[in-house]
């Protein structure tokens, strides 16, 4: 089964502890013996670092140990079972350009047909950086192209409009180009960042999130031992969220997400959930 997940916070010490304290829910186990790949994206010192590994032949993927070594405020995790293009680095998600990672779950219906309209419909700038062959790397150069139009490829700081705006138009395209080769509208869901907001499109299945914030969520999370032991400072001021694509069902406290809908999340802002 594939997994997706990624978090934002404004404490890059905790990133790894959020995670270890959620790790039963972000774990993800192969079936009928296909090899999963996986790939995690995170964001240390002003630089955007990738960890993937294309073939992975363990029956369980954990990819809460594999970061356990990261210290960063912004992560996104992926478990790839292969459906387009083969098992190689190239084709394992996140994807990155400059500040931006992108990962995402699901196939374009009438992909192998429409893979050099959508190319063409690229700048070459952009369209030179596709690696692999699979749909979610096209889809994710899609996205930047919708941003360059806008004029927001090259800004440091995105407002979120502009980034909900390039993934409505990326998804509407697709859609419509699928409608014309008489497939029906796509599914899977999306995670995108540039380091500064953590982005989500869920179109189907269980995403769901949580938020820790403050004093009294971080001393549940780690416990009053544990909160000591880590010295945290400024405690009462943490923010932070965690979002996860595939699940089996909606953890208690999280919050399940409608189907069709878009949430950004921040390192202090409450999350913001809309419709697609």
């Amino acid at each position: 089964m594939a997994r997706m997940f990624g978090f934002i916070g404004n404490r890059p010490d905790l990133g790894a502890r959020v995670l270890e304290a959620n790790a039963s829910l972000l774990r993800a186990r192969r079936i009928a013996g296909d090899p999963l790949g996986w790939g995690l994206g995170f964001y240390q010192v002003g630089e955007v670092l990738l960890r993937r590994r294309p073939i992975d032949d363990r029956d369980e993927i954990d990819l809460v140990e594999a970061a356990g070594d990261i210290r960063t405020d912004v992560l996104i995790g992926h478990v790839r079972r292969a459906s387009v293009g083969g098992l190689r680095t190239e084709n394992t998600h996140p994807f990155r350009y400059r500040m931006w990672l992108f990962a995402q779950t699901g196939t374009i219906f009438g992909f192998d047909r429409l893979r050099e309209r959508l190319l063409a419909s690229q700048p070459e700038f952009l369209r030179k950086n596709v690696r692999g062959e699979t749909d979610s790397e096209l889809f994710f150069y899609l996205f930047l192209s919708f941003l360059h139009d806008a004029g927001h490829l090259r800004d440091t700081l995105v407002a979120s409009e502009h980034v909900t705006g390039a993934l409505r138009a990326s998804i509407a395209l697709v859609d419509r180009l699928s409608a014309e080769e008489g497939h029906p509208a796509n599914s899977g869901d999306i995670l995108v960042t540039n380091g500064e907001q953590l982005l989500a499109v869920h179109r189907e299945g269980t995403l769901a999130f949580r938020v820790w914030n403050g004093r009294r969520d971080i001393e549940e999370l780690l416990g009053e031992d544990g909160v000591r032991k880590a010295r945290i400072p400024s405690i009462d001021s943490t923010h932070f969220s965690l979002i996860a694509s595939e699940l089996d069902s909606t953890p208690v406290g999280w919050n399940e997400v409608l189907p069709q809908s878009i949430v950004t999340l921040s390192r202090s802002d409450e999350p913001r959930v809309e419709p697609l």
